[in-house]
């Protein structure tokens, strides 16, 4: 039987007690069943809506493009490539006529 690497070292020297599994490096305990459930970033536009890697959103003001000159116009659309837990830039995405960049969740709305 094969046990998924720590979460939280990624060690691979993991065991099972009763329902629970424990890491003996970093003594991290976890549900397997619950740990699938936390994975899942809940990131919301602007309106409220969740949003979802691969989505289609479009900026809702315009935006200043940090250390250039550029602006990003209100109703641009971008794809969301990936979604990452942040304070400040949650969604890496690539913007029409810009490129890759990050991008915070409270300045977009799902197209």
């Amino acid at each position: 039987m094969s046990l998924p690497p720590c979460p939280k070292c990624e060690s691979e020297y993991v065991y099972q007690d009763q329902e629970m599994l424990i890491c003996p490096e970093c003594a991290y305990e976890w549900n397997p069943s619950e740990v699938a459930e936390e994975e899942t970033l809940k990131i919301k536009d602007a309106n409220g809506t969740l949003l979802q890697e691969g989505d289609k959103v479009t900026f809702i003001k315009d935006l200043k493009v940090k250390g250039s000159s550029q602006v990003l116009k209100i109703g641009t659309k971008a794809l969301i490539r990936r979604m990452v837990e942040g304070k400040d830039h949650q969604l890496d995405c690539k913007v029409d006529g810009a490129g890759e960049m990050m991008i915070t969740a409270q300045f977009v709305k799902k197209a």
